[in-house]
C-alpha cells in the first residue's frame, strides 16, 4: 500500500487506513487502525484514536524525574552502595536537569542526540564539557531507565543505539624496570606499615581500596597466600539531599574479585616482621584505617621523594600486569590474580607490553629466516 502521511494508507480496495500504537508488550508495538473513504477523514480518525491512547492510564511513563527514581528505588535491593551512589549522581546532575520534567514516552532519538551533543560541549561544573567516558555512563544509565520502562509495557520511542561516541585511548602509566627498581629500594629503605602496603601492590596488583580495606588476618605466612576479600570506599550516606559521606568496608562489586594470591617470597620476610595479628595492615591498631585518598597522597609523596614522574596509585596494577606478561604468566592465571570477571578485561586494560618486548617478540624472525 502507498504511504502518505504519518502511517497513513491508500488500501487496494479504494479505503485509507491509519495506523497507531494500541499498546506494548514486552517492549513490541501492537497497531490499531482506523478506515475511511478519504484522506482527510482518516487523519481526524488517526488523531483522535492517538488523542485517547494517550488520555488511558499506563501506556506512558510519566516524567522522566519521576521514571528515574522509581527505577533507582527497585535497583536499590540489588545494586552495592558504590554503584547506587554513581548512578544517583548521573541522574541528579547530568539527566534529570536536562531531561526532568519532559515525558519519558515522548523522548526521541533526535532529543537523544541533542542532549549527548550538550553534554559534550557544554556539560559538567564548568561548562567545558563531559569526556565521552563519562557520557557512555550517562546513555548506560538512560538505557536502563529505557529497559525499566519497556519491561512495564510503557511507550517507548529512543534507542541509545542512535548515538556513536568517539573515545580517544587514553595513556596508560607503567613503571619502567629502572623506575620500579628505584621504588622497590626506596620502600625497603624507608619500610613503614604504608610502604609495605605499596610493596605488596606492586607484587601482587591489588586496588588501592583492597590495600585499605585489608588486615592482619588476611595474610596466611604459613601458606604464603593472603585472602582478598574486602574493599574500602568513602560514600555519600544514603539520604539523596545529604552530601555528607562516609567510608565503607564492604564485599568487592563482583564476586571474581573475592580471591586467594599467593605471595612472592620477596614480601614474606618484610610481612614477619610487620605482623600484627588483629589489626588493620596499615595501621597495625584494631580499629584505626587508612582510606584510599590518604593512601594515594602518601604515593604521591614517595614519588616525589623517589624523583619518579607522577602517577596514580592505580599504576601499581597496571605495572604488576605487564610484569607478569614479560614474565611469561598466562593469561587465565593473570586474571585470577587481578580478580576480573574475564580474560578480555585483563587484556584490554591492563597489559601494556614493554617495547624491550615488543622488540624481543620481533627479533624471532631473525631466527626464522637466517639470511645466510
Amino acid at each position: 500500500m502507498p504511504k502518505t502521511g504519518e502511517n497513513i494508507y491508500k488500501r487496494k480496495d479504494g479505503r485509507w487506513e491509519g495506523r497507531y500504537i494500541k499498546e506494548r508488550v514486552n517492549g513490541k508495538a501492537r497497531y490499531g487502525a482506523v478506515y475511511a473513504r478519504n484522506y482527510r477523514d482518516v487523519k481526524t480518525k488517526l488523531e483522535e484514536a492517538k488523542r485517547m491512547q494517550k488520555d488511558q492510564p499506563g501506556t506512558h511513563a510519566g516524567k522522566v524525574v519521576e521514571l528515574g527514581y522509581r527505577w533507582l528505588l527497585e535497583m536499590n535491593m540489588t545494586l552495592k552502595d558504590s554503584s547506587r551512589n554513581k548512578y544517583e549522581d548521573i541522574l541528579r546532575h547530568y539527566i534529570v536537569p536536562a531531561l526532568g520534567e519532559t515525558e519519558f514516552s515522548e523522548i526521541s532519538n533526535q532529543c537523544i542526540l541533542n542532549f549527548v551533543n550538550d553534554l559534550l560541549v557544554k556539560g559538567g561544573v564548568k561548562k567545558q564539557g563531559l569526556a565521552p567516558s563519562t557520557v557512555a555512563e550517562v546513555l548506560s544509565v538512560l538505557n536502563g531507565l529505557r529497559i525499566y520502562a519497556m519491561r512495564r509495557d510503557y511507550e517507548v520511542h529512543f534507542s541509545t543505539n542512535c548515538v556513536s561516541l568517539k573515545r580517544e585511548q587514553t595513556c596508560i602509566r607503567v613503571f619502567s624496570l629502572e623506575e620500579e627498581e628505584l621504588l622497590i629500594r626506596y620502600l625497603l629503605e624507608h619500610l613503614d606499615f604504608s610502604a609495605l602496603g605499596i610493596l605488596l601492590c606492586l607484587f601482587t596488583g591489588i586496588r588501592v581500596g583492597e590495600l585499605c580495606a585489608m588486615r592482619w588476618e588476611d595474610i596466611n605466612l604459613s601458606e604464603q597466600n593472603m585472602r582478598v576479600s574486602k574493599t574500602m570506599q568513602r560514600l555519600r550516606t544514603s539520604n539523596p539531599n545529604d552530601n555528607r559521606t562516609e567510608v565503607k568496608i564492604q564485599e568487592p562489586k563482583s564476586a571474581c574479585s573475592i580471591r586467594t594470591i599467593p605471595l612472592p617470597g620477596i614480601l614474606i620476610g618484610p610481612l614477619k616482621e610487620f605482623y600484627r595479628p588483629g589489626t588493620f595492615l596499615l595501621t597495625g591498631k584494631c580499629n584505626q584505617y587508612v582510606e584510599p585518598r590518604t593512601m594515594q597522597n602518601r604515593f604521591k609523596r614517595i614519588l616525589l621523594a623517589c624523583k619518579l614522574p607522577d602517577a596514580n596509585f592505580h599504576t601499581t596494577r597496571h605495572t604488576f600486569a605487564t610484569r607478569c606478561i614479560e614474565l611469561g604468566f598466562d593469561t587465565k592465571t593473570l586474571s585470577e590474580l587481578l580478580g576480573h570477571a574475564s580474560v578480555s578485561i585483563t587484556m584490554n586494560r591492563y597489559v601494556h607490553p614493554s617495547m624491550s618486548l615488543k622488540a624481543e617478540h620481533m627479533e624471532r624472525f631473525s631466527d626464522l629466516f637466517p639470511v645466510k
